[in-house]
């Protein structure tokens, strides 16, 4: 006896279309305004190079924001809380660096050994006294909450938020601080094809790179990563094979502290001026970027950043400031639209 054959269902025009959006409307949206804009150059008679310029400057300013969303995407990965207190753990890391310029001497006049050699002492004070606060906070304000509702940790990762706000700005005040030029930062090392690569390009992308690459190896490969990651899809299940749970999550607070630490550094040096409310806006683009790129995802995280960084660019320079903010915030919605669980995102476990 013949088995009965199922008819194939029909698919409608709509349903294909469905699917063609699905698969190619994400890439179509990302790379709307550079092929725009590129288009644009071209049919009027210039080159590529405003275009790469804008590119470039756009992927050292997003590794800034790719270091801070990390933070995010660890913690949330993990316990699945937004610490919304990281962007200010970010701002105290900038402050750090900047008083401890002063404490050691370091100024225009300084060597170039020793400006190198200041640098590296000062990142590492401002990435462990990070970390050590933000395993202090874990310890205090989260850890107690890890049972209650969902609410009442995240409404405390907003109050701490506050306070570190407060500490910056009783620390130096209301008013925007200047930080020394130490590197010299717009100033042109070489050009490629017409885009200039400045000192601030290669401090952030200098620090940013091996930073990322030593996180994910660690986490990929080393016993406490796979602890990490254990912990990160069964809490349960990884305290009944022997993980110490609490101490990981400790570390994974550890983690996303020295990341800040090091880009509050960065910042203060890229950027040459520091403020007690700059956690605010650098923590709402790097979460921004951390939901972009797959929360939870640290590949996400950071190609989520490093998109973010070329918007703003291109934005900036050829829009306005004024929209970019509107505009980074249409290509949220849009990449959520075709894939909600970001670019790099996968499903993950339920919360409970």
């Amino acid at each position: 006896m013949e088995a009965a054959t199922i008819p194939t269902p029909r698919q409608t025009v709509g349903t294909v279309l469905r699917e063609l959006a699905s698969k190619y409307g994400l890439i179509a949206v990302l790379a709307a305004m550079p092929v725009y804009y590129g288009i644009s150059d071209l049919a009027n008679g210039d080159s590529l190079a405003r275009l790469g310029t804008n590119l470039f400057e756009g992927l050292s300013n997003g590794a800034i924001w790719a270091l801070i969303a990390l933070g995010y995407t660890l913690v949330y990965g993990i316990i699945e809380l937004i610490n919304f207190a990281h962007g200010d753990l970010f701002m105290l890391g900038s402050f750090i660096s900047y008083g401890f310029f002063g404490t050691i001497g370091l100024t225009l006049a300084t060597g170039t050994l020793g400006l190198v050699l200041g640098l590296v002492v000062t990142m590492l004070l401002a990435m462990v006294a990070c970390g050590s606060l933000n395993v202090m906070i874990e310890r205090v304000a989260y850890r107690p909450l890890r049972n209650a509702p969902k609410l009442a940790p995240l409404i405390t990762a907003v109050g701490f938020s506050f306070i570190l706000q407060n500490v910056g700005l009783l620390w130096l005040g209301g008013s925007q601080q200047g930080v020394t030029d130490l590197l010299d930062s717009q100033n042109e090392l070489f050009n490629v094809l017409g885009i200039p690569v400045t000192n601030a390009d290669v401090l952030a992308l200098g620090v940013t790179t091996p930073l990322v690459i030593a996180l994910t190896t660690f986490v990929s490969r080393s016993r406490l990563g796979k602890a990490m990651r254990a912990t990160a899809q069964d809490p349960e299940a990884a305290r009944l094979m022997g993980i110490n749970v609490d101490t990981t999550i400790s570390l994974t607070f550890l983690l996303g502290g020295l990341l800040a630490g090091a880009a509050g550094l960065v910042y203060a040096l890229y950027e040459t001026g520091i403020r007690y409310d700059q956690g605010f806006r650098a923590g709402l683009i790097a979460f921004t970027a951390a939901v972009m790129g797959g929360i939870g995802n640290l590949q996400g995280a950071v190609l989520g950043g490093l998109i973010i960084g070329g918007i703003q660019q291109i934005s900036d320079n050829r829009i306005g400031g004024q929209w970019t903010p509107a505009i980074v915030f249409a290509y949220l919605v849009l990449i959520m639209v075709f894939r909600p669980q970001g670019l790099l995102g996968e499903e993950t476990r339920e919360a409970g």
